[in-house]
């Protein structure tokens, strides 16, 4: 049995839609924050989107815009140069994608990881791990952060509490 939308689409096929979107859209934000793309970075966030990570809070374009600028030194500081004129590059990575599209809304738990290649001899090495806590809505069409809550679960304060954070998004 297919359900129709009333845009002359079936309802599987808009949520796959709408999930190959965020899908983008979470990929598009790791190719900004690994290129130090402050640009593209903000541009992923709705007018009222909020940014919780390790170095404070931001909300608004604007001002998430500001906080990839302090994200960049803040890297350069951690990773630095190790004096061999090859640059560390650092790549983040995401897995396990729980995302429950609730209309023009959405919710998604995603683990995520990040490596360097500052190991010996420039092998890679884990640096960093956690998950993010997203809401979404589209704006304009295009699917859009309205909340991105890191958690980097090696640092403290930054860890996950007691409860599987899944639960919470499989609401609208």
């Amino acid at each position: 049995m297919t359900l129709e939308t009333g845009h002359g689409q079936s309802a599987a096929n808009g949520y796959a839609d709408d999930r190959a979107a965020i899908m983008q859209l979470e990929s598009e934000y790791l190719f900004a924050l690994d290129w130090g793309d402050a640009e593209s970075y903000a541009a992923l966030f709705a007018p009222e989107g909020r940014l919780e990570w390790a170095g404070g809070t931001a909300v608004g374009p604007d001002e998430i815009y500001k906080e990839m600028a302090v994200y960049k030194e803040a890297i350069k500081q951690y990773y630095g140069d190790d004096g061999s004129g090859k640059p560390v590059v650092l790549r983040h990575f995401i897995t396990n994608q729980s995302i429950h599209v609730h209309g023009e809304r959405a919710k998604g738990r995603i683990f995520w990881f990040e490596m360097a290649n500052n190991g010996p001899d420039h092998s890679p090495k884990i640096g960093s791990y956690g998950h993010y806590e997203d809401e979404m809505r589209k704006v304009d069409g295009v699917w859009k952060f309205v909340s991105r809550k890191i958690f980097n679960e090696q640092l403290p304060g930054r860890m996950a509490g007691p409860e599987n954070p899944v639960r919470s998004a499989r609401e609208a």
